[in-house]
C-alpha cells in the first residue's frame, strides 16, 4: 500500500505547529493591513508614509506568505493572504509591464535627470551619458556652484548649450541644461528650501514646452512628512488643456504613494510605468542599508509617447539617472 507524503502540518509537533500558525497569522494580517493603506490610500501617518514605499517588497514577500499558509493548511489565514497578495501584485506588476501605446511620430525630446549628492556626482559619467543617449535636456538636483565648473570642465557646455541654472551649495541648487534655446521661467523655491529651476524649451515643431527640475523634500523621518506633503502639493499640475509640461528629477515618491499618484492623475504618465521599467530601482546606492526603491521619475504630459526609458549609473552618486526619450505632439 502506498503511503502519501505527510504534510508540514502533520510532521512537526502539535506545539511548533500551533506556534508556526501564530505566526503566519501575524504576517497575513501584516500583508492585509498593508494591502489596506495602500489600495484606500491610507498612506496618511508619518511612519507609513515612509514604509509605503517598499510596497514592492512586501507584494512578492505576500506570496511567499500565503504558501506558508498552504503548506500548513491553515485555510483562513490562506484565503486572507490570497486576497491581500493579488491585490498588492495588482497594484505593483503593471509597473513591470509596457502599457499604453507608444507613438511612433513626432518630435523627439530626449531627458536626462540626475540628483548630483550636494554636487559630488562625477561630472564625467553625466556628460558622457548626454553625449552616448544625444541627450537635448538635462534636469540636475543637489546642483552647486562647483558642480558646474566641473561639469563645463568635461564638456556640457559644447552639447547643451542652453541653461537655466540655479546652483547653491549644499543640497537645494537645480538646473537646466538645453540642446534647444530656452526661456528662464524662475526659480520654484519649495516650502522646504528645496528650489527647482523652470524654463520653456523651444523644441522644433512643438513650441514651447514647460519644463521643470523636481525636488520635494524626502519623508525621511515622520517629523519631514508634513514638509514632503507640502513640497508634493505645491508641484505644478499637468496642463493638458493648454501647453505641454513636463517634470523630471527626485521627487522622494513612489507610485505607492498617495500625494504622487494625485499628482501624476492631473494629466501626467510616469515614463518608467509607461515603458515597463517602474520596478527598477533609482536610490540608494551609496551602502545605504535600505532596500532600494524608486524615487527618481520623468512625468510628462499624457499627450506624449514615451518610445524609450532607462536608467543609469553615475559615478560618486546615490541615485541613478533616469532617461526618457519623448514622442511629442507636433504643435
Amino acid at each position: 500500500m502506498s503511503v502519501l507524503p505527510a504534510t508540514v502540518a502533520q510532521r512537526v509537533s502539535p506545539s511548533i505547529h500551533a506556534a508556526a500558525v501564530v505566526g503566519v497569522w501575524l504576517l497575513v494580517a501584516a500583508c492585509a493591513g498593508w494591502a489596506l493603506v495602500r489600495v484606500f490610500g491610507l498612506d496618511t501617518g508619518g511612519l507609513v508614509i515612509m514604509l509605503i514605499s517598499f510596497t514592492p517588497y512586501v507584494a512578492f514577500g505576500s506570496v511567499a506568505v500565503l504558501a506558508a499558509a498552504l503548506a500548513l493548511r491553515t485555510w483562513w489565514a490562506a484565503g486572507v493572504a490570497g486576497l491581500a497578495a493579488a491585490a498588492l501584485l495588482a497594484c505593483v506588476l503593471p509597473r513591470a509591464v509596457p502599457g499604453h501605446a507608444v507613438a511612433t511620430a513626432g518630435p523627439r525630446l530626449r531627458i536626462l535627470s540626475s540628483n548630483m549628492l550636494v554636487g559630488g556626482a562625477d561630472p564625467r559619467s553625466i556628460v558622457e551619458l548626454v553625449r552616448r543617449e544625444r541627450v537635448d535636456l538635462l534636469a540636475l538636483q543637489e546642483f552647486t556652484p562647483d558642480a558646474e565648473r566641473r561639469l563645463d570642465a568635461a564638456g556640457l557646455a559644447d552639447l547643451l548649450p542652453h541653461r537655466v541654472s540655479y546652483p547653491i551649495v549644499g543640497t537645494e541648487g537645480s538646473g537646466l541644461f538645453s540642446r534647444y534655446p530656452l526661456r528662464d521661467d524662475g526659480l520654484r523655491t519649495q516650502r522646504s528650501g528645496f528650489t527647482q529651476a523652470r524654463a520653456t524649451v523651444s523644441v522644433p515643431g512643438v513650441g514651447g514646452v514647460a519644463v521643470e527640475s523636481a525636488h520635494p523634500c524626502a519623508p525621511s523621518s515622520p517629523t519631514m512628512v508634513a514638509c514632503w506633503r507640502a513640497d508634493l502639493i505645491d508641484e505644478p499640475p499637468a496642463t493638458p488643456g493648454a501647453g505641454l509640461r513636463v517634470l523630471a528629477g527626485d521627487f522622494n515618491s513612489t507610485l505607492d504613494h498617495t500625494e504622487f499618484r494625485r499628482l501624476i492623475a492631473s494629466g501626467y504618465r510616469d515614463a518608467a510605468d509607461v515603458r515597463g521599467g517602474g520596478l527598477r530601482p533609482t536610490w540608494p546606492f551609496d551602502g545605504t542599508p535600505v532596500p532600494p526603491v524608486t524615487i527618481d521619475h520623468i512625468l510628462a504630459d499624457r499627450r506624449a509617447g514615451v518610445a524609450r526609458y532607462a536608467v543609469f549609473t553615475v559615478r560618486n552618486s546615490d541615485h541613478h539617472a533616469i532617461f526618457a526619450e519623448l514622442v511629442l505632439p507636433a504643435g
